[in-house]
């Protein structure tokens, strides 16, 4: 028989409670609990939800939930052991357990305070529970029976979230989805390789069409796409799900339809199934990729959803459809009292179920966040909606900064060089107030060269397990939006403390190199130092001391040195086969009282851009092989995987629509035929390849050594790299700084850090975090576009095709570093003749025939009849074609008619 050792120092959580005395320690309960004016229970009491309610109602995410069960009142810390009865299962044993706690808090409070009333009522779901407490006295309600029974909180009631997939499944009835199955024959199905796992991954430009990413090492099958309603089987992006490959004969292709979901009635199948037939047009055996459908969920990664309510036509209804903000997710059935409150506002979401016989999920209203367009309603959403941690540091998290003044101490020196000597100056881009790091240049007396990089040494000020360190490791990044910093590491660290400004003492981690002046490099060393900047410039200002024939001094002299080593750097780097992409990045002027923006501009490189890049890259690059060959097994690395060759079909087939021979057998190759397209009448098409060719790529990624043995970096075709030139900005840099820390006996180590499988977690993290803040980044450009167009109106502009779909061109507008999409399929408008070609590819409408990089000329606006969506819309000027190209001097078109015709109503 199994000893059970019980306490007995734990108090009932009632203050003032005489027969508990002082044992209890931990939350305390309210001594007079305020009446919350429930109709049902009218006296003053406690409430005691049982664990499925706690599940289902409360949902562990600090900042983001608001819900019900925030405004619960649960008892202190109760332990009560109960026995398992034969015969009795976990679950039953689980519910009688709380049922025990309830029935003892009744009787514990009576003797306390028998003139006051206090009771603790019992909030279940469970029908059995609630009329096995009722019959043991103990007054039980559902969670719904007792919010609505809250008079003064009517809102509440929205914020409850739907019990059961099957208890709520609409009353129009005809079943749509088919069964998912129980999770005991997914395992055994998955086990004999009858289903297979993987990630489900929506798709942004179809509604109809999904992925699933097969977890595992199966080469074969790794993506298996997914058509149609009834084989996306209730999916919602980022779930795991167990599929069923499709025989060979039911194998579809990839469609290259657009398809947005924008249907108000949510019974209109016929519609869907039409759209379906649309997915399956005629092509070549070539294309068929392996096909599946989804049998069973294995684990939802449902979170809340940012979005807009659709607002029901019907009048007085209170059943509204959501609109996530992210088009991958399906819109939400919700029930609102609120929906006049919340029309035109950004809301959360949160799903409950997606019945068989239902279009859309069911959900919950979760929190109102403003206003629609309104610039800080739309940071939020864009923060939430890519899971950037973004709430202010904790006074936990600040305690551990240093006091301040804060100067250099002599116990700081100690392990440390003082090269404060030195004429060390920094470049950054203008504005810049997280410098992480710093150059120098100097000739030597034996007629070498010494060339520095110092980085701002974080490690010093965040000691590894405390909370400001835990916290910099859950941020993982710091993001940059449009207007907006969200920091790592806190700003007396980021801003002051580790940025290395102009003429103040500052501690970093150097990389010294002595190289010849054909930039060989004949020694390498790491150390601790000390240093003072003498100058913080610009890119521009360093420019222009390079160029000035009348500035000499010192830093000036450094600077060309530095450059004139990067150049022949660079051009070794490019020899061996490091691929030189592009992106359009752009940069917004803002208004100084508005801070709306007021132009729009592709940003500018300078030859100072690339000096600063190839030494950051030089010292991960030395840094990456010194932590190795320190820690073999658990070096922090940077790889990029080589591309599949089937990424690089579109950048041959465009290629060679231009006469052109684009060859990608290797990185060398590549960056070859790159260099020798050109095209004299077209010198932008060079720029347009690098563009798509930056497409192909795959992401480049955070591993443990320990874990992996391919530690290629492609894109710069180097053999092994890491991060460690940012650390104001990356955890990454602070982990590789401890470890090159350790490696040259500044620093002590800590079981953390030699621990592969703790650092390969990281890396995960790592990898996510910084792929939402590149998603979060994105967004924020797009969304500070649409605020420059709005007050710009229309504007006529050259373009070039960078992909043909079916039914529409995407283009890329350099003048802006735009990329739009223009339809040829509209709404209640006779349709054109539409002919793609997949092979070339090409998409001939009428009589005129669209290629990739062909120049076309397109009309800019914003469009906001849809105000979830707003967006940049593109329609064609030039090439003319009758019925689709519009004119250039058409008067500006009325695109925001539905929001007009609404004020109109309200009048």
């Amino acid at each position: 028989v199994p000893d059970h050792y019980l306490r007995d120092d734990i108090g009932c959580g009632a203050p003032g409670c005489a027969a508990c005395g002082s044992a209890h320690e931990g939350p305390v309960l309210e001594p007079q609990p305020l009446d919350p004016a429930s109709s049902l229970c009218p006296w003053p009491h406690y409430l005691l939800p049982d664990t499925n309610v706690l599940l289902h109602q409360v949902v562990w995410r600090p900042g983001t939930w608001a819900s019900v069960a925030s405004s619960l009142r649960l008892p202190g810390s109760l332990e009560t052991y109960v026995e398992q009865e034969q015969g009795e299962n976990a679950n039953d044993r689980n519910d009688r357990a709380i049922r025990v706690a309830a029935k003892w808090y009744n009787e514990h409070l009576k003797k306390m305070s028998a003139e006051n009333h206090l009771q603790v009522i019992f909030i279940t779901n469970d029908k059995k529970n609630k009329e096995k407490a009722i019959e043991e006295g103990i007054p039980a309600f559902t969670c719904e029976e007792y919010v609505k029974s809250l008079t003064a909180n009517p809102e509440l009631i929205d914020r409850l979230a739907c019990l059961s997939e099957e208890g709520n499944e609409i009353e129009s009835g005809r079943i749509i989805f088919s069964e998912h199955l129980p999770l005991s024959k997914l395992q055994q199905g998955i086990k004999s390789g009858t289903y297979l796992q993987g990630t489900f991954r929506a798709s942004r430009e179809n509604y109809l069409e999904a992925t699933v990413w097969v977890h595992g090492d199966d080469e074969e099958n790794k993506e298996i796409i997914l058509q149609g309603l009834k084989h996306l089987n209730r999916a919602v992006h980022e779930d795991i799900v167990a599929v069923e490959l499709l025989p060979k004969n039911q194998w579809v292709a990839p469609s290259s339809v657009v398809l947005h979901d924008e249907g108000q009635n949510e019974d209109d199948l016929e519609k869907e199934e039409e759209r379906e037939r649309i997915l399956k047009t005629a092509i070549n055996e070539k294309m068929l990729k392996p096909t599946g459908r989804v049998v069973g969920i294995i684990k939802r990664n449902w979170r809340p959803y940012c979005g807009m309510l659709s607002k029901s036509d019907i009048k007085e209804s209170r059943r509204h459809l959501f609109t996530p903000a992210d088009k991958r997710i399906p819109r939400i059935r919700i029930e609102t009292r609120q929906a006049s409150t919340l029309e035109g506002r950004r809301i959360i979401v949160a799903i409950d179920g997606w019945p068989r016989n239902s279009r859309y999920p069911n959900g919950h209203f979760v929190k109102n966040l403003g206003e629609v367009g309104d610039k800080e309603t739309e940071t939020e959403v864009l923060l939430l909606e890519h899971d950037v941690p973004h709430q202010p540091f904790s006074q936990a998290v600040l305690s551990f900064l240093p006091k301040m003044p804060w100067s250099i101490t002599e116990k700081d020196m100690k392990n440390r060089e003082d090269l404060r000597h030195l004429c060390v100056c920094s470049v950054d881009p203008p504005g810049c107030t997280d410098i992480d790091d710093a150059l120098h240049c100097r000739e030597l007396e034996n007629g070498n060269l010494e060339v520095g990089v110092h980085i701002a040494d974080v490690s010093h000020f965040i000691r590894p397990g405390n909370a400001l360190d835990q916290e910099s490791a859950r941020r993982g990044t710091t993001v940059y939006l449009c207007e907006k910093r969200i920091d790592m590491v806190p700003e007396l660290l980021s801003s002051n403390l580790c940025s290395l400004r102009c003429n103040v003492d500052r501690l970093a981690f150097s990389c010294i190199w002595e190289m010849n002046h054909n930039a060989e490099i004949l020694k390498v060393r790491f150390t601790k130092s000390a240093i003072n900047s003498k100058a913080s410039l610009t890119y521009a200002e360093a420019q222009m001391r390079i160029d000035s024939t009348a500035m000499n001094d010192d830093i000036t002299t450094s600077l060309r040195g530095l450059n004139k080593l990067a150049k022949i750097l660079k051009k070794r780097r490019i020899e061996k086969g490091a691929l030189t992409l592009s992106s359009p990045e752009v940069r917004f002027h803002m208004d100084s009282e508005t801070h709306d923006p007021i132009d729009l501009q592709t940003k500018e490189l300078r030859e100072t851009n690339s000096m600063v890049e190839e030494f950051m890259l030089l010292a991960n690059i030395s840094v990456a092989k010194k932590i190795h060959e320190e820690f073999s097994e658990h070096a922090l690395l940077r790889k990029h995987p080589a591309p599949p060759p089937s990424n690089y079909e579109i950048l041959v087939k465009a290629a060679k629509s231009k006469n052109l021979e684009i060859k990608t057998d290797t990185a060398k190759s590549l960056a070859d035929s790159l260099d020798r397209a050109d095209s004299p009448t077209f010198p932008y098409l060079n720029t347009l390849l690098r563009i798509l060719a930056t497409r192909c790529m795959m992401q480049a990624v955070y591993f443990c050594s320990g874990m992996d043995n391919d530690f290629h970096h492609y894109g710069l075709a180097s053999p092994i790299y890491t991060h460690f030139t940012s650390p104001i900005r990356r955890y990454a840099d602070i982990i590789v700084h401890r470890l090159l820390a350790v490696a040259i006996g500044a620093d002590c180590t800590y079981p953390e850090l030699t621990d592969k499988h703790k650092l390969a977690d990281l890396c995960k993290n790592l990898n996510f975090r910084h792929k939402m803040a590149q998603y979060a980044q994105r967004a924020s450009v797009a969304f500070h576009t649409q605020l420059f167009f709005k007050s710009k109106g229309i504007v006529s502009e050259e373009a070039y095709i960078l992909f043909v779909r079916k039914n529409a061109i995407v283009v890329l507008i350099p003048k802006y570093g735009l990329e739009g999409t223009v339809f040829f399929e509209e709404k209640d408008k006779p349709k054109p003749r539409l002919i793609y070609d997949d092979e070339i590819p090409s998409l001939k409408i009428e009589d005129t025939v669209f290629h990739i990089f062909d120049k076309v000329k397109v009309k800019i606006m914003l469009d906001s009849s849809n105000l979830q969506h707003q967006k940049i819309r593109m329609s064609l000027v030039e090439p003319q074609i009758p019925g689709i190209s519009i004119p250039v001097d058409t008067p500006n078109m009325d695109i925001n008619e539905p929001e007009r015709k609404k004020k109109r109503r309200e009048k």
